[in-house]
């Protein structure tokens, strides 16, 4: 229980200012809550699961050395991708989906490789 309870108090610290909470705060103005709340619920749990489960398998296959280095190489890397900055050019406009799954999918693509992912990765390690 311990280290459940330290895994996610990791975890919602490191989405705090996040471009993840950005995200629902964006669409919070565009759609209802309630749909904002379970697709980020729905996006985060399944996001999280496979984070673990990765970080699992790596941790019975390759030498924790090795994961060490490779997760602060990630973290430096995202960190650099981010500063970089991204433009849209239309992006709103190219699909019509529920508004549930607009927000599911934005949240898992926007988590990935995020340093909430990366921190499950490396405590399921």
């Amino acid at each position: 229980m311990k280290a459940f309870l330290a895994s996610l108090i990791f975890v919602v610290l490191a989405e705090m200012g996040d471009k993840t909470q950005l995200l629902a705060m964006a669409f919070a103005c565009r759609f209802r809550w309630q749909v904002v709340m379970w697709g980020v619920f729905v996006a985060t749990a399944a996001n999280h699961l496979m984070a673990a489960a990765l970080g699992s398998y790596l941790a019975a296959i390759v030498p924790i050395e090795y994961i060490k280095g490779a997760a602060a190489a990630s973290f430096v890397i995202f960190g650099l991708w981010t500063i970089r900055g991204d433009t849209l050019h239309g992006e709103d406009k190219r699909y019509r989906f529920s508004p549930f799954w607009t927000v599911t999918v934005a949240f898992f693509m926007a988590e990935m490789g995020d340093k909430t992912q990366l921190a499950t990765i490396a405590l399921a390690v």
